[in-house]
C-alpha cells in the first residue's frame, strides 16, 4: 500500500513528539501502550451498573467484549490483506517515542484504533454515560499511536472506521439476547446477572 500521502502529517507529529518535554512523552507512551485496560474497567461498570436495569440493558453490557473481539479480528483480517510497514521502516525514522516495531509487524489498520473505537460506540449503546466517558478515550488512544511513532495517521482513522463500523450493527443485534438473559437471570446465574 502507498502510504506516502500522509507521510507528511506523521513526519510533523513525531517531529512535535522530539520537541515535547520527556515526561509528557512518557505518559503518552504509556496510555498508547496500556490504554486499553481503561475498557476493560469500563465494561465492568457498565455489566455492573445493567445488574438492576432490564433484561435488554444486561444483554448489551455482556455482548460488549463479545464485540470487541469481534472488531479485533475483523480489523486483523483487514490488516492481513496489506503488507503495510510501520512509517518508521518504511520513512527511515529512528528516533521516535516508541522502538519502531520490526519488519513484518504490520501497519494498517491499527488494530488498537479498532478495538478502543468498537468498545467506546459498544458501551455508548450499552451505557450512554459510559459511552461518553469512553469515546474521547478512544480518540486519544488512536491519536496517540501516530505520536509514538509506530503509525500513520490512516492506519489509527481506518481502524477507527473498522470499529465502529462493527461494533455498531453487533451491538444493535445483541439487544436480541435479552429473552435468554432474563431466563439466565432465573437461574444460578442471578447474583450475576441482577441484583436481589
Amino acid at each position: 500500500m502507498n502510504s506516502r500521502f500522509d507521510a507528511g502529517l506523521y513526519r510533523w507529529v513525531i517531529d512535535l513528539a522530539q520537541r515535547t518535554p520527556q515526561p509528557l512523552d512518557d505518559t503518552i507512551r504509556f496510555f498508547s501502550d496500556y490504554g486499553l485496560g481503561l475498557f476493560a474497567v469500563l465494561m465492568l461498570f457498565a455489566w455492573w451498573r445493567a445488574r438492576p436495569a432490564n433484561a435488554d440493558r444486561m444483554a448489551a453490557a455482556l455482548a460488549v467484549p463479545l464485540v470487541v473481539v469481534a472488531a479485533f479480528l475483523a480489523n486483523d483480517a483487514v490488516k492481513s490483506l496489506f503488507t503495510e510497514q510501520r512509517p518508521c521502516q518504511t520513512l527511515h525514522i529512528t528516533t521516535t517515542v516508541e522502538s519502531c516495531p520490526a519488519l513484518g509487524d504490520w501497519s494498517f489498520p491499527s488494530n488498537h484504533a479498532a478495538i478502543a473505537t468498537a468498545a467506546a460506540v459498544a458501551l455508548l449503546l450499552a451505557d450512554r454515560r459510559l459511552g461518553l466517558i469512553a469515546l474521547p478515550i478512544a480518540l486519544l488512544l488512536a491519536a496517540s499511536r501516530v505520536w509514538i511513532g509506530v503509525h500513520y495517521p490512516h492506519d489509527v482513522l481506518v481502524g477507527v472506521v473498522t470499529g465502529a463500523l462493527v461494533a455498531w450493527p453487533l451491538m444493535l443485534a445483541a439487544r436480541r439476547a435479552a429473552p435468554a438473559v432474563s431466563r439466565l437471570r432465573d437461574g444460578r446465574l442471578r447474583p450475576v446477572l441482577a441484583t436481589s
